[in-house]
């Protein structure tokens, strides 16, 4: 462990794991001297940390906070990042607008206090600049880094008063329109300067004319795999699982379902099934759940309220074992699935996990296992206790958004949420899938229909920043007039604050 202590983009002293100081040229930028420390302590972890938090810094916290060799971990108390909110008007990610209370996956980080392992800086740090701005060089990093599979993640319990911050420098618009230009694509600093001049009603021209100097680092080619990943945490202990299973009207797609868990290596302990029947009268058609033999409990409840919230949470209600997979009644999967999760779930320490989850012949485009920017309740698993305090919104029943809104929920809860491309689900995407039962919404019979849909409205407003819903009614825009006239495009654009300020309108009543 080795411990960079610095101020005003200068480093002041470092300090060995045995309380040694060790010499470094402090007369070069902080970055250029973490990868001179890289190179010569190749299997340390490397922490860096403003001399103000010095008596802040939680020392003896790292080991278990850093649990393996491929993360990057940061913090600021500030809820202003480095970047400013103006990074919101580029990216629609949940990880923009971050939760300073718990462990939060973002590649914002911060020069006040981290930690990154020394091979991963050898790696990455090697195809990046070391910018003289120690912040810049670290928000590249980790923006970088995060899609290669580097695991980021804003941590409070970095210090031990994590209230304190050592009010450090924010990037100007010349630096935003930078890093811009070298981590997304091209078209979005023009996003950018529009979204400022519609939205803040500034004309940022020279900043976005110094962008087109610099070179794009978003196809830095580079490859993590040769960092091993071997988790000191312990999540599994009783290696139980639940699965819950909504269903409704597909008898014979559920069948193979329960097919396909009969013959797992590591078989469930309980499938809970909500079965699903909004007709008055009507009975459960589940016949084979007592006509035949299952090598695992079944729990099965009949309701005449149709749903997938409300399912979901009747099942979820019901769970008992230490870890859940959320499934869905038209899966198909391999019979090591649960057995290659528990073996994952060790190796990454991780609370949450997604799989790939694609159509028959549907390429696969992601072969990275990363942090997740999505979550799917039909394909994921989680560890029970992260489940107590998180539930599928009822507002959002019948709409779209529930597993955006559910995904969040556990974000800001500290659990993230890991992609792993080599462990698929099949979706058969059955007939009568979907909104099976057709649900008259409250603006139906509306004059001005709302757009976007009240319950992607809901989800927005509710855990997104104000620029990233800014920036996605000017997307919405653009793609929408695309298919209008050239001379309708002042009388569209009054249509489409009309619609918007109706889906405002009934986000309330919902």
């Amino acid at each position: 462990m080795i411990v960079v202590y610095h101020q005003n983009n200068r480093i002041t002293k470092v300090i060995s794991a045995t309380n040694e100081s060790i010499i470094v040229k402090i007369n070069e930028s902080i970055a250029v001297g973490l990868m001179a420390l890289a190179h010569q302590f190749p299997k340390a972890k490397i922490i860096w940390c403003n001399e103000l938090l010095e008596n802040s810094l939680n020392l003896d916290g790292i080991d278990m906070l850093f649990h393996h060799d491929k993360m990057m971990l940061s913090y600021t108390a500030t809820e202003i990042g480095f970047l400013g909110n103006g990074i919101g008007f580029v990216e629609e990610s949940p990880f923009i607008k971050v939760n300073k209370k718990c462990r939060y996956p973002t590649w914002l980080m911060s020069s006040e206090v981290g930690v990154i392992h020394a091979s991963v800086l050898k790696l990455i740090g090697g195809k990046i600049k070391t910018d003289s701005s120690f912040d810049y060089f670290l928000n590249s990093v980790a923006k970088v880094g995060m899609i290669l599979g580097l695991l980021c993640y804003s941590e409070p319990q970095l210090l031990l008063n994590n209230s304190q911050d050592a009010t450090l420098q924010k990037a100007n618009l010349f630096v935003l329109f930078r890093f811009v230009k070298q981590h997304y694509k091209k078209r979005w600093i023009v996003l950018l300067f529009l979204n400022l001049v519609v939205f803040e009603k500034r004309f940022p021209i020279f900043p976005f004319l110094y962008s087109l100097f610099f070179k794009n680092r978003k196809k830095t080619v580079l490859n993590l795999d040769s960092i091993p990943v071997q988790s000191t945490l312990a999540l599994v202990d009783k290696k139980t699982i639940d699965v819950i299973i909504p269903t409704i009207g597909r008898k014979p797609y559920l069948y193979a379902v329960l097919q396909d868990l009969a013959q797992q290596t590591h078989l469930p302990i309980h499938v809970i099934i909500i079965e699903q029947n909004p007709q008055p009268g009507s009975v459960s058609e589940l016949d084979f759940l007592t006509n035949e033999t299952w090598p695992f409990i079944i729990k099965h409840t009949f309701t005449h309220q149709a749903g997938a919230c409300n399912a979901r949470n009747l099942a979820l209600n019901q769970v008992e074992s230490e870890w859940v997979f959320l499934n869905d009644d038209d899966n198909r999967f391999e019979e090591t699935l649960l057995e290659t999760v528990l073996c994952k779930i060790q190796q990454f320490g991780v609370s949450v996990i997604t799989t790939a989850y694609l159509q028959q012949n549907e390429p696969q485009c992601y072969s990275i296992t990363n942090q997740s920017g999505i979550f799917g309740s039909g394909n994921s698993f989680v560890k029970a206790s992260c489940l107590a305090a998180v539930a599928f919104d009822m507002a959002l029943e019948f709409g779209y958004g529930e597993d955006i809104d559910f995904g969040m929920q556990l974000r800001n809860k500290g659990f993230d949420i890991i992609y792993f491309p080599e462990i698929r689900v099949l979706h058969l995407k059955a007939p009568m899938g979907g909104f099976r039962i057709k649900v008259k919404q409250l603006w139906d019979n509306e004059t001005v229909q709302p757009k976007p849909s009240p319950t992607i409205m809901y989800v927005f407003l509710k855990h997104y920043t104000q620029q990233q819903l800014l920036c996605y009614k000017l997307v919405s825009f653009f793609k929408l007039l695309k298919k209008e006239s050239i001379f309708n495009g002042f009388s569209f654009f009054k249509e489409h604050q009309k619609k918007w300020e109706q889906s405002l309108y009934w986000v309330n009543k919902i």
